[in-house]
């Protein structure tokens, strides 16, 4: 046997170097035919790289995004090299004749339908969704090669188009004297004699460019005088009158951005004055460069209109309006109904005239002015009752001598569908149970004839959750998963008009006011309780502007019973902190509250702008509760123990609490398409009062600071820290552990406590952030990479819970190490964007888990893509499912 070995061994060397050898050149040849090169055409040059140098006081972003060429991006994705991936696999002739053979088969299937036509409507339909795909693949490419980019052709005119732009935008801002030239360099193969090879500029070298832009700005050019040249006195008067706003400044750099900018001010200036004809075109800049080195002196000039001794302002004559516009009745006259100098037409006045005349800003004997058409459009459109809203002016016939003029004022609306329908089915996958869901909401508009909006809406839906039970020690058994059942249903009307008991400044129009009564009902179905909550809340809403909104709520009740509650559920509450408090905030209570909160967005409904978001928010619930309420006996929640309370109405418990809460966002508009943003959210709630509690039959009294569980605050799930199931982050460093049937912690097969990730984790203090970036992929689908960070915290001292176990753990917040307990999770996802739906998919892992064990707190070296039930440490990707973005 020996000897065969050794001969084996002899030729097992040279076998393996020739395997090896093979293998490297089918690499090397596999890579030399995957080159992109081969998608160029002959003398065509790939651009693989443009850069800019010199820019020291010009706005680089803005330079680089004169670009008329850009390299093939290689994030997320490298495009280039994924276009050419997936056009090796593209066939266009195979495509083509798939084609044709597609439209035969169809003219053959609707000759064959005859007469039926919807037979042929459907087969039209067919033929034409098939035909576009492949047609989409013919000229797109596969789905691959739409995944990336085709190579980026370098264009030398482009080249000299972009230098041109960037030295007149330079100009544009001040550089008079500046400069721009571009280079591209190519990295050929050298001759003999270092020149270029024998096959030129064509050769595989030569193939790629590089673009440099050089910059030489100059010294930038200030504004050194700053004169007016106004032909019209009277509107020299009003421009000279508002000076102090002018955004124009002696010894501001010269700027042709600002200087359009301070000609549309002046414009909707002067349309404000009641100056209807004014325009931009009667204002004109006079830029002398040649007073001193590097300065310059501008002259504002206003010119009259043609054969025109100066401009003419006009007063409001008349005012109509029409609500039913659009609307034809041949042979009948609309009824005319006048208020406060308004004249109001329609077939049938559906709308108290009362109610309109607060939104048309436009009065008769006034002056003309611009702003307040806009402001009766944005006034009347935030009623929701009317399709379309305009105002259109006619000039009244003057004298030609005369300075001033008149106009008829024409608000022109229609109506928008009375009832309005909205249904909605969907589904969650939550603990390996699908969930059915289903929504139906009814908006009645004009429901009571004063523009008022009811809003009537059903919900109920399944969604799975893990029971909240443990395994007996050794066992592999899945903890069991069951459905929960949320039932709820809602009524809201909202008012034109703040409803106050004395009359209302007519001013606070402008501010779109409104008033919301709301009534809903909420029935909760879960393994560890069955939950009603009744709420009634009474709202004052508020605009400042098209971006800010307030809303004041002087009164919100709520009701809320737990008529059942499991005993292994209820004796994990009690292992909670401040003795018990969290159970005591499942109890029947009476929540009255005040809040109020602002919430600034500028940004639109599907996040594409560069804009912020701010909401802040405050609640005081159940103030000076010691005046309503009084001592009393009842049964203890899920016991028969009787306890005394010295808060309750009736047999309803009432909590007093303080709540306050902010949200910052971020969007940066990278470019058309990409989006770096994030946020940072908090909160605090905290217990305003002791309440006191004596157990009947111990004789034992607790004094406890209690708010009701709705009250707490929340970490993890799809639009916080996604790494984390909802609401099942925290608390702190604190890790709450599995026990058996005997009240022991269930230990792990390395001997180390078993965590129970089926509880939620209500805290008193939240702080939690993300970061995001989103991209395209293509179509519709969009991508994005993230990291969340966040935890909640409890404020009361508790013993149980301040340092504990294996992890010398706290819930409670410190400043002293609250950072070292943040959890931290990374991950990726997609969005398809369907237009009027986004549906979210990200996959998330925890990075840093603060209430693991010392070599289990980063959470990425037990990283695993399967769970193992008898690992129950591994680090498995969580998914979230989600309609919009998460923030």
């Amino acid at each position: 046997m020996k000897p065969s070995v050794s001969v084996m061994s002899e030729h097992v060397g040279p076998v393996r170097h020739l395997i090896s050898k093979g293998l490297t050149v089918a690499v090397l040849l596999g890579a030399a035919a995957c080159s992109p090169m081969r998608l160029l055409g002959p003398r065509q040059q790939l651009l693989t790289k443009v850069q800019l140098e010199g820019v020291k006081q010009a706005d680089q972003e803005r330079l680089e995004a004169l670009y008329r060429q850009r390299p093939n991006d290689n994030f997320p994705l490298p495009k280039l090299a994924t276009y050419n991936l997936g056009y090796t696999f593209y066939n266009p002739e195979r495509l083509q004749q798939k084609l044709d053979t597609t439209r035969a088969e169809y003219t053959r299937r609707i000759a064959a339908a005859g007469t039926d036509s919807v037979a042929v409507g459907k087969l039209l339909q067919k033929r034409e969704k098939r035909t576009q795909r492949l047609q989409a693949a013919i000229d797109k490419g596969n789905a691959i090669m739409r995944l990336g980019d085709p190579p980026v052709i370098y264009d030398e005119q482009l080249t000299r188009v972009t230098a041109e732009q960037m030295r007149i935008f330079l100009r544009s801002k001040g550089f008079f004297r500046s400069r721009v030239s571009a280079t591209d360099t190519t990295d050929c193969p050298r001759g003999l004699f270092g020149g270029p090879g024998k096959q030129g500029r064509d050769t595989l070298g030569c193939r790629r460019v590089a673009v440099t832009y050089r910059v030489q700005e100059g010294q930038q050019f200030l504004i050194s005088q700053l004169a007016y040249d106004i032909a019209d006195s009277a509107v020299a008067r009003i421009i000279k009158a508002d000076s102090s706003q002018a955004l124009l400044r002696v010894g501001q750099p010269y700027d042709e951005e600002l200087i359009g900018r301070e000609r549309g001010r002046l414009e909707s200036m002067l349309k404000n004055r009641g100056y209807f004809d004014f325009r931009q075109q009667y204002i004109s800049l006079e830029a002398d460069t040649s007073f001193a080195p590097y300065s310059v002196r501008l002259l504002v000039m206003v010119e009259n209109p043609p054969d025109e001794p100066g401009h003419r302002a006009y007063s409001v004559r008349n005012v109509t309006m029409i609500t039913d516009a659009g609307v034809n009745r041949f042979g009948v006259q609309r009824d005319t109904v006048q208020r406060n100098g308004i004249n109001y037409l329609a077939y049938d006045h559906r709308f108290s005239t009362r109610i309109l005349d607060r939104k048309v800003a436009v009065r008769p004997g006034e002056q003309y002015s611009l702003s307040k058409s806009i402001l009766t459009q944005r006034q009347l459109a935030d009623l929701d009752v009317f399709r379309f809203q305009g105002v259109t002016y006619q000039k009244v016939p003057m004298p030609t001598d005369t300075t001033t003029g008149l106009l008829d004022a024409l608000v022109s609306t229609s109506l928008l569908k009375k009832y309005q329908e909205t249904s909605e089915i969907g589904g969650t996958v939550v603990a390996e149970k699908p969930g059915p869901f289903g929504n139906f909401r009814l908006r009645v508009r004009n429901a009571f004839g004063g523009a008022e909006i009811l809003d009537l809406g059903l919900r109920a839906g399944l969604e799975g959750q893990y029971k909240a039970t443990t395994t007996p020690p050794g066992s592999n058994a899945r903890i069991p998963s069951v459905y929960t059942l949320q039932l709820g249903a809602n009524a809201t009307l909202t008012l034109p008009q703040f409803l106050v008991p004395w009359r209302a400044n007519p001013l606070l129009t402008k501010y779109s006011p409104r008033t919301r009564f709301s009534l809903g009902y909420t029935y909760v179905d879960r393994p560890e309780y069955n939950r009603t909550t009744l709420e009634s809340t009474y709202d004052y809403i508020w605009q400042r502007n098209a971006f800010h909104q307030y809303v004041l709520t002087p009164l919100n009740v709520s009701l809320v019973n737990t008529p059942k509650i499991d005993a292994a559920f209820r004796d994990v509450l009690l292992k909670q902190s401040n003795s018990g408090a969290l159970l005591r905030s499942f109890d029947r209570l009476l929540i009255p509250s005040i809040n109020a909160s602002s919430l600034y967005n500028s940004n639109d409904f599907v996040q594409t702008l560069d804009a912020k978001y701010l909401r802040l928010y405050t609640e005081l619930g159940a103030p000076g509760r010691q005046f309503y309420t009084a001592p009393g006996t009842r049964t203890t929640i899920g016991t028969q123990n009787q306890e005394q309370l010295e808060t309750l109405v009736g047999n309803l418990l009432v909590l007093d609490y303080a709540r306050a809460g902010a949200d910052f966002r971020r969007y940066h508009k990278l470019t058309s398409r990409q989006y770096f943003t994030w946020r940072l959210n908090g909160g605090i709630a905290q217990a305003l009062t002791p309440t006191e509690l004596r157990n009947l039959q111990s004789g034992q009294v607790t004094s406890s600071l209690l708010i009701p569980y709705d009250k707490y605050f929340f970490a993890g799930g799809g639009s916080s820290v996604r790494a984390w199931r909802p609401r099942r982050l925290g608390v702190g460093s604190y890790p709450t552990y599995q026990y058996n049937n005997r009240g022991d912690i269930i230990l792990d097969s390395r001997g180390i406590p078993l965590r129970d990730e089926n509880i939620e984790q209500p805290g008193e203090l939240l702080l939690e952030g993300s970061v995001e970036y989103r991209f395209p992929l293509f179509s519709y689908v969009r991508g994005a990479v993230f990291t969340d960070f966040g935890n909640v915290w409890t404020l009361q001292r508790d013993a149980r819970r301040d340092t504990t176990g294996y992890t010398q753990g706290s819930a409670r917040f410190s400043p002293k190490r609250f950072y070292r307990e943040f959890a931290v999770g990374s991950g990726a996802g997609l969005r398809f964007d369907f237009t009027f739906l986004i549906v979210r998919l990200d996959f998330a892992v925890k990075v840093y888990d603060p209430t693991a064990v010392a070599q289990d707190r980063w959470a990425l070296r037990n990283f695993a893509v399967f769970g193992n039930r008898n690992k129950p440490w591994l680090n498995t990707p969580a998914l979230n499912v989600g309609i919009g973005y998460p923030f």
